[in-house]
């Protein structure tokens, strides 16, 4: 089942549910938005982000990050938007994408390796 909506970001979001009510498909079509890492917790597996629009900040879970790094405060990253269920009244940030990595900051890889920018 396809379901739209319009957004209080003013575009329309899709995505596609199974019979639970569960996102089975991410936000493929759509605007690309920018912003900046506000927050990140890798032990929690969410954070926060940004938008550069100046709109209410963003959810964003570990799952929907890729690449390489654990975002950081500070990191400029790209995202599309999905709305989150059951209400589909808010967003979260999907397809997340780290463009510039926050300068004068320690990174972390996925996988442990610590980077000095």
């Amino acid at each position: 089942m396809q379901l739209f909506r319009e957004g209080k970001h003013g575009i329309a979001a899709s995505k596609v549910v199974d019979s639970k009510g569960r996102r089975t498909a991410r936000a493929s079509a759509g605007p690309v938005f920018k912003g900046v890492c506000k927050q990140f917790s890798r032990s929690q597996g969410h954070g926060f982000i940004t938008p550069e629009n100046g709109t209410e900040d963003i959810f964003v879970h570990v799952s929907d990050i890729e690449g390489e790094y654990v975002p950081m405060e500070g990191d400029e990253v790209t995202y599309k938007i999905c709305p989150i269920p059951p209400k589909n009244q808010k967003f979260q940030a999907v397809e997340v994408v780290l463009t510039n990595l926050a300068p004068h900051t320690k990174h972390e890889t996925w996988s442990g390796q610590i980077i000095g920018s």
